[in-house]
């Protein structure tokens, strides 16, 4: 197996259950074969499974703060998120080869250099860093899994709450978005269950309107295309 091969193979951590449909689309083109293979390797993180990852260190500059974002797609929030925040070290993990390649291929034409990338489940990041090491985390437009029988298999759940909670310091903010009514309800009975994070909304358009520094993604435009409406979650990490 090659090193491409290995970092899309679907393996998992045995506890997680698979929250992602397919990890590769079409077959790599030549110039995603090379980004792969030689641009990938330069900007990655391997969780692996001994000492902690010190997010402070694996940056080529200093950063002063050290953001997530779980399942980035296309690579266009993460992206802007960098490019607005160069002092900010941005951590995005995504499983599917096709979102990866996009990325890659920014970050080789000359784009921001505070993004590290995981090209796998967010899940094995999160749980070597250390406490309190996070003071922003994104998850946006997670795969809703409609059907009944796939509910199990959303991303934002307690267990997943439990790992930013432990991660993330006191007074950190969380991102959530999805256009899908019932998700955003698990979504907020799961953050009631949890209790960690306190759910900052004022009044309807908190939810409805998305910030002015948090921009669209292909994804969300697809979904407002087809007459959905999207909501918008901002979660501050409660105090110990």
């Amino acid at each position: 197996m090659t090193p491409v091969e290995e970092a899309f193979d679907g393996n998992d951590a045995p506890e997680d259950l698979r929250s992602y449909g397919r990890r590769r689309g079409r077959k790599p083109s030549a110039r995603q074969e090379l980004l792969l293979r030689d641009v990938l390797p330069r900007v990655s993180i391997d969780p692996g499974r001994g000492p902690a990852i010190d997010p402070t260190r694996i940056f080529s500059a200093p950063v002063a703060d050290i953001w997530i974002e779980i399942g980035f797609g296309g690579g266009e929030h993460l992206l802007w998120q960098a490019g607005q925040n160069p002092g900010v070290g941005i951590i995005g993990c995504e499983p599917f080869q096709d979102g990866v390649v996009k990325v890659l291929d920014a970050l080789d034409r000359g784009g921001p250099c505070n993004i590290r990338l995981h090209a796998g489940d967010a899940r094995e990041v999160i749980r070597r860093l250390p406490p309190s090491s996070l003071g922003r985390a994104f998850i946006l437009f997670p795969d809703p899994w409609p059907k009944k029988r796939h509910v199990k298999r959303r991303l934002v759940n307690v267990a997943l709450l439990r790992l930013l909670a432990r991660a993330m310091r006191p007074g950190a903010s969380l991102r959530l978005a999805t256009d899908i009514g019932d998700y955003a309800r698990t979504m907020l009975l799961a953050i009631r269950e949890e209790g960690s994070f306190g759910w900052v909304a004022s009044c309807a358009e908190d939810w409805r309107v998305r910030p002015g520094d948090w921009p669209a993604t292909r994804y969300e435009a697809k979904a407002v295309a087809a007459g959905r409406c999207c909501y918008y979650l901002t979660l501050t990490r409660r105090g110990p």
